[in-house]
C-alpha cells in the first residue's frame, strides 16, 4: 500500500480526535487525523509526523495525518490501512489456500464483519483490528476500552456454531515487534473475551508491517501471547 504526495511536519496539538495542529513550512496548519484512537503515546508535541495531501479541493483540511516517528520506529496511524493491507495479503494467497471470494463489510446476525471469504467448501468471517500501541517492542490492543471490539469477538464465536470459520487479525502498523497481547491494563474485559473466543475456536492472527512514510505492507506473523 502506497501513499502519494507525502510531506513532513511537526506535531503541535490535537484539539479533538479528528484534527491536529501541525507545523508545516514554519506555519501552524490544521490537518485531518486518520485515526480516532487516543494515540497519546504517539502524538506528543514535537514529534515528526507525515501527511498526504487530499485531492479534494473543497475539503476544509488539505492534509491527512497518516504516520508518526516514535524514536527509531516509524508507525502508520491510518485506521483505514489495516483492512486494505489484509485484503492485499489475503488476495496474494497468504491467508487461506484456494481463496475464491473475499467480500468486505459483510453483515451476519447482529454484527458487521470486515470480511467474508470462501475457498472451496470452506467459508468464514474475519474481523481486522489496527494496532498502534507498542511498549518495549511488544504490541498491544486496544489503546482505549472498546465495547464494539468485544461485540465483534462474540459475533465471531457465534459464527463458529453455524459452521463458518472465524478469525480476528491484528495488523500491527509497525515493524520490529516481538509479540502481541491484549491490553489487559486498559481493558481487561477485551482480553478475557479474546481468550474465551480462542478457546471456542476463533483463530487469532497478529501481523507486523514494514512501514515507511510513503508505504506500508504486511510482512510476517508475530507471536500471540494471551
Amino acid at each position: 500500500m502506497t501513499y502519494p504526495n507525502i510531506v513532513f511536519g511537526k506535531f503541535l496539538a490535537r484539539p479533538n480526535r479528528f484534527v491536529a495542529e501541525v507545523e508545516l513550512d514554519g506555519q501552524p496548519t490544521t490537518v485531518h487525523v486518520k485515526n480516532t484512537g487516543r494515540c497519546r503515546e504517539l502524538l506528543v508535541p514535537g514529534a515528526t509526523v507525515w501527511l498526504t495531501r487530499s485531492d479534494n479541493p473543497d475539503r476544509k483540511t488539505a492534509y491527512d495525518l497518516i504516520g508518526v516517528q516514535k524514536g527509531h520506529r516509524a508507525i502508520n496511524m491510518d485506521s483505514q490501512a489495516p483492512n486494505h493491507l489484509f485484503r492485499e495479503w489475503a488476495l496474494a494467497g497468504h491467508f487461506v489456500p484456494g481463496l475464491t471470494l473475499l467480500k468486505g463489510e459483510q453483515k451476519h446476525g447482529d454484527s458487521r464483519f470486515d470480511f467474508y471469504w470462501e475457498a472451496g467448501d470452506r467459508k468464514g468471517f474475519v474481523e481486522v483490528k489496527g494496532v498502534t500501541l507498542e511498549i518495549n517492542g511488544h504490541a498491544y490492543f486496544p489503546d482505549a476500552p472498546t465495547e464494539r471490539g468485544i461485540k465483534h469477538l462474540r459475533g465471531l464465536a457465534d459464527c463458529l456454531t453455524e459452521g463458518y470459520e472465524a478469525a480476528v487479525c491484528f495488523v500491527i502498523q509497525m515493524a520490529d515487534i516481538t509479540g502481541f497481547s491484549p491490553n489487559d491494563l486498559t481493558h481487561p474485559a477485551f482480553g478475557d473475551t479474546l481468550r474465551e473466543v480462542q478457546k471456542a475456536g476463533v483463530e487469532i492472527l497478529a501481523m507486523a508491517c514494514d512501514v515507511a512514510p510513503g508505504r506500508v505492507n504486511i510482512t510476517k506473523p508475530v507471536e500471540v501471547v494471551l
